[in-house]
């Protein structure tokens, strides 16, 4: 089926957002506004995407969500580490479509610290803490003084092949832990080249699902897979 890219103008006359987003569409449209307006000068966002944010970025994002959903359903501790998040996919929205989960943002850049800070405090989002940290370090951390526990999800968008991906995020998990990456179309074929490191990583069953992002758009893809 062929799909067709929807302006954020569409997006807003159909209210598609509004649907998919329920109480969490506020604090979206507010990131929405401060993506639209500094996302491209703070390289955040490329200027093909500054018409498409909603689209691109803010559905894509909250796609992730019924995943997340399902990893911590009976859980006590709903805790979501968002490795590389770099302008806030897909963390800042799906903190904000789950304010009863923890979300820990975990970005090594001081500038987009300082942007995902700022746009905690804009969204006003309770449940979210900005970690400046490479993931490596925070795993030689939690393995040394366990002052960081390790979290029931991992989250990630377009932060590098499964091959690599696989040692910087499933060490973060507890076992029986998840972790729930949005990908590209190449996803199963990342699956195949990197299933050597996920198992060294104590992975298990990774695939691929099909995630429906919103009626009439195209929907991504997420890979997911269980820690031993």
């Amino acid at each position: 089926m062929e799909y067709e890219v929807k302006t954020d103008s569409e997006i807003e006359e159909s209210g598609i957002a509004q649907q998919v987003l329920g109480d969490a569409f506020a604090p979206c449209q507010m990131f929405h506004v401060r993506l639209s307006e500094e996302g491209e000068p703070r390289g955040l966002i490329g200027p093909r995407d500054v018409d498409i944010i909603w689209e691109r970025h803010i559905l894509n994002s909250a796609a992730i969500v019924p995943f997340i959903t399902q990893a911590t359903a009976g859980q006590r501790y709903k805790t979501i580490a968002d490795v590389g998040s770099g302008g806030g996919f897909p963390g800042l929205v799906a903190a904000a479509c789950l304010p009863d989960h923890e979300f820990t943002l975990i970005e090594p850049m001081e500038r987009r610290c300082e942007w995902l800070n700022e746009c905690v405090a804009l969204m006003g989002l309770h449940n979210v803490h900005v970690l400046r940290s490479r993931s490596e370090d925070i795993i030689v951390q939690m393995k040394k003084d366990r002052t960081i526990h390790p979290f029931a999800v991992v989250t990630c968008r377009a932060v590098a092949p499964m091959r690599k991906l696989s040692a910087w995020t499933l060490p973060l998990l507890k076992p029986q832990g998840q972790l729930i990456a949005l990908k590209g179309r190449s996803a199963q074929e990342e699956i195949e080249k990197g299933a050597a490191s996920i198992a060294k990583a104590h992975g298990l069953h990774p695939h691929v699902v099909e995630a429906t992002v919103a009626p009439g758009l195209e929907p991504t893809h997420v890979v997911i897979v269980d820690k031993r």
